[in-house]
């Protein structure tokens, strides 16, 4: 099996330390620590306490909870004040008055039989009646009481229905218009199951005032009474409908939060006892869901800061060494929190204040972005208020979480500004400023105002938390760029530093090679500001973008000071290896002295694949076969980078103007417009991702450096005595 290179094993540990999983890994990992950080401020602490006994202070509750057996309770109370609703059915008063007609018609069809069978039987003359009238009678009322239903036949009696068939055709008409008119009229009123009795004995009055026999009209009476029957029902569905809404519109019996259930010294009855337990207070059950809760807020909060890292252009993207730096700092401030809260517990006034929140912002800000540190801040504030929910009841103190957003902010953008080591300690007294102002105004919020001595110590507090996480920051920021090579500014200014090692090296080796990084750097410094990228970046990789020359100074025309060139004495192969070299003799240089892989690439990749035109022709003079190109081209890789595109262009406009005759603006511009579009149509920058705007930028950009650089200037004349002097 081959061997892998040294440089293969690196690429390989690159690719396994950035991978995907372990981004996940990390994540998990800072959720459960933040789990096991957050669970005592999620979890209350249960009471111990009896029945009738003594409450030794007083008790709210910390959350707001139903009561619901109170609740249940109130809605039965509702359902049975609603009363049985009824319903009038007038169509009853139509259906009774049917029953009587009916009842009538019956009578007056058997009555009209009985007079057609007389006729028959008196016109034959020679048969003798069959039976007596009596029995013709009792024929006719089994008849009718067959022919009626059971129930009307059983409640009218036989009397009735005898007097109604001996009555004549004008009695029978005026009993069946009396009987139904009382009955609709009766029936057409409301009658309830208990109105019964008393409509029975109205119909009877109203039937009473006609001029019959007593016999017709007891017959009449009983009819009537027989068809009365309650028209004034109940109703269980819509009882039940308005029972229900009744109980619906009940609202529920809340336990609120903070609410108090018992003073201290009063005694804990039945019922601040059953309320104790439905809050959670007594140890009499294990209520599971704010453990629940709590890891869900976690993964809310941490699937919102892995989304937002990974889409944030930051080196957090993509570099797992970078989100590690991250998570620490992360892991730093919620820790500052976690202690400066179990300490709040002594009774100091105003001690939460004193966190360094800030601090997590400041050297996020520094180290990486400040958009990271922003983001960061507000879920410093969500866990912040958790962390101090001592003084409250509730899962969160917005108070607390107020102050330290405005506090992460505040430290986030000041630095923004300036990121300069010595301008820390001032950021941490604005940061302070900041925090003053924001403790004044809740307290002067508070409908109770805080005492001189609670103020003080209010305010006191606030100025020392900005304070303390200027000082951590100061001593934190040296340990996590070495630890983590990060390429702060911090750091970028001491590498700008003429005293730097290599920049000496650089000066005392390749003097000319030092002035062209000098100008190369003004140039790409003022080109990456104008696009927003980092000038400083590219300021200082540009002084160390040549070191290789300096293994060989003498073969770059820079440094050959009154001096043949050795290239003449030489093969344009040999040239071309010497010269091709110093870009990755640099990078090893660089890499040998510990600097940061962001100034290695650059050095690396500002000649990206170009091609060396002057000894490629050469090559070809002396050749009598036509040579190939790629063996005159840089190895690579090309620039990957904004910034180090940018350097590569500044590298080749400083040659190119220092070599020009009389440079005006005009050539000048002529000159950069046109390297930058060799390097353009050569493919140089497909791997920067420039825009073709963003180069119009860099090219005006330059011009504008090299007009001050170029600039013209007046001769003086010579001096009367003729010295030949100019000053």
């Amino acid at each position: 099996m081959k061997k892998q290179s040294p440089i293969d094993q690196l690429k390989w540990w690159q690719r396994l330390r950035d991978h995907r999983y372990i981004r996940i890994i990390l994540f998990m990992i800072v959720s459960v620590l933040l789990y096991f950080l957050m669970i005592g401020n999620i979890i209350h602490d249960t009471l111990d306490v009896r029945l009738s006994e003594m409450a030794d202070r007083d008790i709210r509750s910390p959350f707001t909870v139903e009561h619901r057996s109170e609740t249940d309770e109130r809605r039965a109370e509702a359902r049975d004040s609603i009363a049985p609703v009824y319903e009038l059915k007038r169509e009853y008063a139509e259906n009774q008055v049917g029953k009587v007609h009916d009842i009538f018609d019956l009578i007056t069809q058997v009555r009209n039989e009985e007079e057609e069978e007389l006729e028959e039987e008196e016109l034959e003359e020679d048969e003798l009646a069959l039976s007596t009238e009596e029995e013709l009678l009792e024929e006719r009322l089994v008849y009718i009481k067959e022919v009626l239903s059971p129930g009307t036949s059983n409640d009218l009696s036989d009397d009735t229905l005898l007097t109604f068939l001996q009555a004549t055709d004008s009695q029978l008409q005026i009993a069946r218009e009396s009987t139904t008119n009382a009955v609709y009229e009766i029936m057409s009123e409301s009658i309830s199951t208990r109105d019964v009795s008393d409509a029975k004995r109205e119909v009877e009055n109203q039937i009473a005032i006609f001029t019959v026999s007593n016999r017709l009209l007891d017959a009449m009476v009983e009819v009537a009474q027989f068809a009365i029957i309650p028209n004034y029902i109940y109703d269980a569905d819509a009882t039940q409908q308005l029972r229900e809404e009744a109980a619906e519109n009940v609202e529920p019996v809340l336990i609120r939060e903070g609410e108090l259930l018992v003073r201290e010294g009063e005694m804990i009855s039945h019922e601040v006892y059953e309320q104790l337990r439905i809050v959670g207070l007594l140890d009499d059950q294990v209520h599971f869901l704010p453990y629940i809760g709590l890891a869900m807020l976690i993964m809310l909060m941490m699937a919102m800061l892995s989304y937002y890292l990974s889409q944030a252009k930051t080196s957090v993207q993509t570099n797992n060494s970078h989100l590690l730096m991250f998570i620490i700092i992360f892991l730093i401030t919620v820790i500052l929190m976690k202690v400066v809260s179990l300490l709040e517990v002594i009774g100091i006034i105003g001690l939460a204040y004193a966190v360094p929140v800030s601090l997590g912002a400041m050297l996020i800000t520094l180290l990486i972005h400040t958009r990271i540190a922003l983001f960061t801040s507000v879920i410093f504030a969500i866990m912040g208020s958790v962390f101090f929910n001592n003084d409250t009841v509730g899962t969160f103190n917005f108070t607390y979480g107020f102050y330290m957003l405005f506090s992460g902010f505040a430290g986030a953008y000041f630095l923004e500004k300036s990121n300069r080591v010595s301008r820390i300690l001032r950021a941490g007294l604005f940061v302070s400023g900041i925090n003053i102002v924001v403790v004044v105004t809740l307290l002067f919020l508070k409908s109770v105002q805080p005492s001189w001595i609670e103020l003080g110590m209010h305010l006191g507090f606030a100025f020392l938390s900005g304070f303390v996480a200027s000082v951590l920051t100061i001593g934190l920021l040296p340990f996590l760029e070495a630890g983590f090579g990060i390429l702060s500014s911090t750091r970028l200014i001491e590498l700008s530093s003429p005293n730097h090692p290599l920049l000496r090296k650089i000066l005392v080796e390749a003097p000319g090679t030092y002035h062209h990084s000098v100008v190369v750097g003004n140039l790409s410094e003022g080109a990456c500001e104008v696009i927003g990228e980092n000038g400083l970046l590219a300021r200082v990789a540009s002084y160390y973008h040549d070191l290789g020359k300096t293994k060989r100074p003498h073969f770059f025309i820079e440094n050959q000071m009154k001096m043949e060139n050795p290239h003449d004495k030489i093969s344009p192969q040999l040239s071309r290896t010497i010269i091709t070299a110093h870009p990755y003799d640099g990078a090893e240089m660089l890499r040998e002295f510990k600097m940061p892989k962001e100034i290695i690439d650059i050095a690396e990749q500002h000649h990206g694949t170009t091609l060396l035109k002057y000894f490629y022709h050469k090559a070809n003079q002396e050749s009598e076969q036509e040579i190939s190109e790629s063996q005159f081209r840089y190895p690579g890789p090309k620039p990957q980078t904004k910034v180090s595109a940018i350097v590569a262009i500044a590298d080749s406009v400083e040659a190119a103007v220092r070599s020009m005759q009389k440079p005006t603006l005009d050539k000048i511009e002529s000159l950069v417009r046109k390297i930058i579009r060799d390097k353009l149509e050569d493919g140089q920058f497909d791997e920067s991702d420039l825009t073709l705007k963003e180069l119009d930028q860099v090219a005006r950009s330059m011009c504008e450096t090299l007009k001050g650089t170029f600039h013209q200037r007046i001769e003086y004349p010579e001096d009367i005595k003729g010295k030949g002097d100019k000053k």
